[in-house]
């Protein structure tokens, strides 16, 4: 549009300059002594004209010619530019595409040919990334050398070396370096959003509280951080700082809890730690109002437990509360436990049997047992008490199976005065009467009830397992061999200690006949002492 609009400003000037000439004929003399040159008017102008745009235009090439060099000079750095480009987005495609070492070879070539210095820095950060991406990290080190060389100077270009330094070291783990190289930034004022996440995240990690509440605070408040990961934040460090003032023996504590956000006193971690400081200041009605604030906004175990632990004149005010909240989650087993546990502090049996039942058809838990084993023996009922308290253990942790090692052979028991086999030779029965089972009073039943013995879980049982095998046979063995001149110690430092080399059988042990030609022989152990033939292995 514009080369138009000059075309026709120019032929409107040329005819313009036409009709004027046209109409003015006159000569132009020019009087050069001895010449005289005389001419028209009209070929005045034109001459003038010509010799003008002549003039531009050889003053033109001749410029043009003058700029050679510095325009071929220009030619090869953008040449080179377009060269850095390409070896800079290949190597940021890789990074981006996870192919490290790719990466960090066209960005370490790209840091080797560059001439430029703010190029040289962004190819030594992106290596740097690579080599830390390849677990490299004395290689990256020397990579962020290389940067912090070539940015000396540019305070922009340090300050985003220390950020991805930074970055870094947190990722390997090394918060302490991380923070010292972010406390320079954070001292000359620099409050960028992702400096502020990475001191936020070095802090946390050195558990340095004050600070990873204040930062907590000050991201979430900017919208930089996402309101779930700052409560978990800002609960754990406002916990820490209220149990660190609290154990401090002063009432620093009161000072941070009044710095606290009423949105931040519910949290529950916080509201644990500042229930406990009342309760241990002497003020249990205080833990109670931030117990009853806190668990309908965060209803969680932890919080009702606490709630349920407390002085027997708090029991009235705190079951009508707890009650109203079983109205609205009936089938929590924590909140069904916890009334119990306040029903047995306020020594309401009935209703503490309850509520824990109730808990236990929705979920089999050790707590749950123990405090009804606890609530049967205060109401003296001691078989109901042992059977929820084993119940317990039962939830708790599974009881080991332990398994025979046949390499090694079973240990001589013989000689040993405490021991009672129940199938060996000084057995007070016959060992043809094997008892499979013993005859127990269940617990929950009048009627006898057949259940193997189990001495582990009932010490009982080979008291009755022996009584009910001497009622099974009427004509004992009239002597048994006397084993009260064997002293304990004695026989544990003459047993004989087992050899795996060997493939020999198992011992066995023959029943002692009521009369033997050989009763009295004896024979040498190991150790050189005398035992009676009845106690030598077959």
């Amino acid at each position: 549009m514009r080369t138009w609009f000059w075309t026709l400003l120019l032929l409107i000037v040329a005819v313009a300059l036409a009709v004027v000439l046209r109409s003015h004929t006159g000569n132009v003399i020019f009087l050069v002594s001895p010449w005289r040159i005389e001419l028209s008017l009209t070929l005045f102008v034109l001459l003038v004209v010509g010799i003008f745009v002549a003039l531009y235009v050889g003053l033109r090439l001749l410029a043009w010619l003058l700029a050679i060099p510095d325009r071929m000079r220009v030619w090869r750095g953008q040449r080179a530019q377009a060269r850095d480009h390409v070896l800079l987005e290949r190597g940021w495609t890789e990074l981006l595409e996870g192919r490290f070492s790719h990466a960090e070879k066209n960005l370490t070539k790209l840091l080797g040919q560059t001439r430029v210095e703010s190029r040289r820095v962004l190819a030594a950060l992106s290596a740097a990334r690579a080599a830390h991406g390849l677990g490299e990290f004395a290689r990256r080190d020397q990579l962020l050398d290389s940067a912090r060389e070539h940015a000396s100077g540019n305070t922009g270009l340090q300050e985003a070396i220390a950020t991805v330094a930074a970055d870094q070291l947190l990722d390997q783990g090394r918060a302490q370096d991380a923070l010292a190289v972010l406390t320079p930034l954070q001292d000359g004022g620099a409050r960028h959003l992702h400096t502020m996440r990475l001191l936020l995240r070095a802090e946390a990690a050195l558990n340095h509280h004050d600070r990873v509440f204040t930062l907590a605070r000050g991201l979430v408040r900017r919208n930089a951080l996402s309101k779930t990961e700052a409560e978990g934040l800002i609960d754990r460090s406002g916990a820490a700082r209220l149990r660190a003032a609290a154990a401090s023996g002063t009432e620093a504590w009161r000072s941070v809890w009044k710095d606290l956000k009423n949105e931040e006193r519910v949290l529950p971690e916080i509201a644990l730690a500042g229930a406990t400081a009342f309760e241990a200041a002497g003020e249990p009605a205080e833990a109670a109002r931030i117990l009853e604030a806190a668990v309908p906004v965060h209803f969680t175990s932890s919080l009702v437990d606490a709630y349920a632990r407390c002085e027997p004149d708090q029991v009235p005010r705190r079951l009508a509360k707890a009650e109203g909240w079983l109205q609205k989650r009936p089938t929590n087993a924590d909140l069904l436990s916890a009334l119990g546990m306040l029903c047995l502090n306020g020594q309401l049996w009935g209703q503490a049997e309850r509520y824990l039942q109730r808990s236990l058809a929705l979920r089999n838990d050790a707590r749950t047992h123990a405090l009804l084993g606890s609530l049967y023996d205060r109401l003296d009922r001691p078989s109901d008490a042992v059977r929820h308290w084993r119940l317990a253990t039962v939830a708790t942790m599974a009881l080991p199976v332990l398994a025979g090692d046949p390499a090694l052979p079973a240990a001589d028991t013989d000689a040993d005065p405490l021991h009672l086999d129940a199938e060996g030779e000084y057995s007070t029965y016959p060992p043809e009467a094997t008892v499979a089972a013993v005859p127990v009073v269940s617990q929950l039943e009048d009627a006898p009830l057949s259940v193997p013995a189990d001495y582990v879980l009932d010490p009982d049982a080979r008291v009755l397992e022996r009584e009910a095998s001497n009622a099974l046979e009427p004509d004992p063995p009239a002597v048994a061999p006397a084993r009260s001149n064997i002293d304990i110690e004695d026989y544990f430092d003459s047993a004989p200690i087992p050899v795996p080399e060997y493939d020999a059988p198992e011992p066995t042990y023959d029943t002692p006949p009521s009369t033997s030609p050989d009763q009295g022989k004896s024979d040498k152990r190991d150790d050189g002492k005398s035992l009676p033939l009845s106690d030598k292995q077959g």
